[in-house]
């Protein structure tokens, strides 16, 4: 005969611990209160048994990531997003594993998706907009599954007929792009470039964010410094995210007859242009996103002056945190707007500059970085984010359109 594992539950147990009938008839017979309270103490026993046996029940949870159009290598949202899930999984004992998709489309994507909810993984960390109609697809088929969407907006939700109402095993962070990149413009004017450019990838939301924000920033640091009537910026889009000739020849022209010093290449691939301009003449990068550095730098050593990064490591820790302590529902079905959550403590923000990797100087240390930092946090420091209008500045910015 087959063995029963020992549960609290079963019938078998709660008969062996105590019969109802019995116990009436103890009672009703007079026996001494020593047995009553013997009997009741038994069945208290039972009762915690049965409470700490729905607790050993929790969910065990193994987290799947999926890549978008790159890979785990492409020192960007992907690499950044697995790193993080997997140094994650492996602190907390975690199952994890991720999924590429075998080509850049919608359909190769949910298949990813797919795939990884047969092999049983039920939280699915995706980074990227390009997850949109995935997620379209998949979270009303699967709500026993936890979707974790890194800078896929509610608009870009909202058109792909994701039902946010009732969408409880969704979350999705979008950042405020215009404060890494204030700090980025503000950073490079601060280390001495005079001559700036931005190029950022196609003309959407949060490519616009990043480019406000860095004039802003270039311009405040200009103000500060009282050279604002020397300190310029070209500003154009490539038209998509990607580099090619055209947009590489685009940039030979800023970089060596306007006398360019440092481009903020803000859009996916497309960095890799400016960075083909930039090593002909000795130019400079500012990287997205992530810390682009050890891409960027592979194109000429010490290229790259910072990056306005995304804190996709801080998203993903904290809600693959909260989601195995049992707390996602406080997230479900939420997009949030991350930023900056501490003065003190950088790792702990959203959006930012790398510390590492920084090329800081005696004109802007890491001090002096954490005190504009704090300042962002506190409010004495705003940075717009309307993107209906180019911001007044006081510094020379000649918009370009855009080169395709």
């Amino acid at each position: 005969m087959k063995k029963e594992p020992f549960s609290p539950f079963s019938n078998r147990t709660v008969t062996a611990i105590i019969n109802k009938e019995h116990f009436n008839a103890y009672t009703t017979r007079g026996e001494s209160t020593t047995m009553k309270k013997l009997v009741s103490l038994i069945l208290a026993v039972a009762m915690v048994l049965c409470v700490l046996s729905f607790a050993s029940a929790e969910e065990t949870y193994r987290v799947a990531m999926i890549t978008d159009s790159g890979d785990i290598t492409d020192q960007s949202f992907n690499q950044t997003t697995y790193e993080a899930c997997k140094a994650f999984c492996e602190e907390n004992g975690l199952d994890f594993n991720y999924f590429k998709p075998t080509g850049d489309s919608d359909a190769e994507r949910i298949a990813q998706v797919e795939a990884a909810i047969d092999e049983g993984y039920n939280v699915i960390v995706m980074p990227g907009y390009l997850f949109a109609a995935a997620i379209g697809e998949c979270q009303p088929l699967y709500p026993n599954v936890k979707f974790i969407a890194l800078d896929v907006s509610e608009y870009d939700l909202t058109s792909a007929g994701v039902d946010l109402s009732n969408a409880n095993n969704l979350f999705s962070a979008v950042y405020q792009e215009e404060l890494s990149g204030y700090m980025a413009g503000y950073a490079a004017v601060k280390l001495g470039y005079k001559k700036l450019g931005f190029l950022g990838g196609m003309e959407v939301p949060a490519v616009q964010r990043f480019g406000y924000g860095f004039v802003q920033g270039a311009d405040a640091a200009a103000v500060e410094l009282g050279i604002a009537a020397d300190v310029t910026c070209e500003y154009v889009y490539g038209g998509q995210f990607y580099g090619d000739a055209d947009i590489t020849a685009y940039m030979d022209n800023w970089y060596s007859t306007k006398g360019v010093e440092v481009v903020f290449a803000c859009g996916g691939g497309i960095y890799t242009s400016a960075a083909e301009a930039a090593a002909k003449v000795g130019g400079k990068l500012i990287g997205v996103d992530s810390d682009q550095s050890p891409i960027i730098d592979t194109y000429g050593e010490g290229m790259t002056v910072t990056s306005a990064m995304k804190g996709l490591a801080a998203t993903v820790k904290t809600l693959l945190t909260d989601t195995a302590a049992g707390n996602f529902d406080k997230h479900a079905g939420k997009v949030e707007n991350l930023g900056l959550v501490s003065g003190e403590d950088m790792d702990a923000n959203y959006v930012g500059l790398p510390m590492e990797t920084t090329q800081w100087s005696d004109s802007f240390t890491k001090d002096d970085y954490v005190a504009l930092v704090k300042s962002m946090v506190d409010g004495t420091v705003t940075v717009s984010s309307d993107i209906t209008a180019e911001p007044a500045t006081t510094i020379a910015v000649t918009y370009n359109g855009s080169v395709k």
